[in-house]
């Protein structure tokens, strides 16, 4: 069990920052708030002044997951070009799912509130828009949402088979990569942005 230094003012960040640690040692069992409290050295009860309960304290680590997961994307990519940015895109994608991998399925399959609060639409909002950015990009339409769904859809297959371990011992192999060229090909043909071959 990891301790916290004990914090001069208890706040909603601290709070965060140490749930964040048990998260991603022990997952979301790990995530009860007699154990936040005893890593805070606090009384559960002081938790309860920034979190009315565990739900409230899921959906902020699911907000900071999917926020970090976009900053990551948005980094990987600044400065390349649309095809580049979008394989950048992909690897970071990737990486932070197979990385994060209890940060990864809080993000996705955390209970029904923690996906419908307010802070949790503006994280994937955001992230959203920075995909739906990149593939425009690309494609040459700004609102190309089926492309966009195709491209998550296809990063997030991905990510579960890989977590589940279903590519067994070889992995994908350059199975993601014959997958990711034809959809940024499919991209280029339908924007008409260039040669798809390139």
């Amino acid at each position: 069990m990891f301790t916290v230094p004990f914090p001069a003012r208890l706040s909603a960040s601290s709070i965060i920052d140490a749930a964040w640690i048990l998260l991603q040692e022990g997952g979301q069992d790990a995530l009860n708030m007699r154990a936040l409290a005893a890593a805070l050295g606090v009384r559960p009860a002081s938790l309860y002044r920034h979190f009315e309960n565990r739900e409230a304290l899921v959906r902020a680590l699911a907000e900071r997951g999917v926020l970090e997961l976009q900053d990551g994307i948005a980094r990987a990519t600044q400065g390349k070009g649309p095809r580049d940015a979008l394989w950048a895109a992909a690897s970071t994608y990737l990486n932070y799912a197979r990385n994060h991998p209890h940060a990864y399925a809080l993000m996705l399959f955390g209970d029904d509130s923690a996906q419908t609060s307010a802070q949790g639409q503006s994280a994937a909002k955001a992230l959203w828009n920075t995909l739906l950015k990149l593939v425009g990009d690309l494609s040459g339409d700004p609102d190309d949402t089926d492309q966009a769904v195709a491209f998550w859809t296809f990063l997030h297959g991905a990510a579960m088979l890989d977590r589940q371990g279903l590519y067994g011992a070889s992995g994908p192999r350059g199975g993601l990569d014959v997958g990711l060229t034809a959809l940024l090909n499919h991209m280029e043909t339908a924007g008409g942005s260039g040669d798809p071959s390139s």
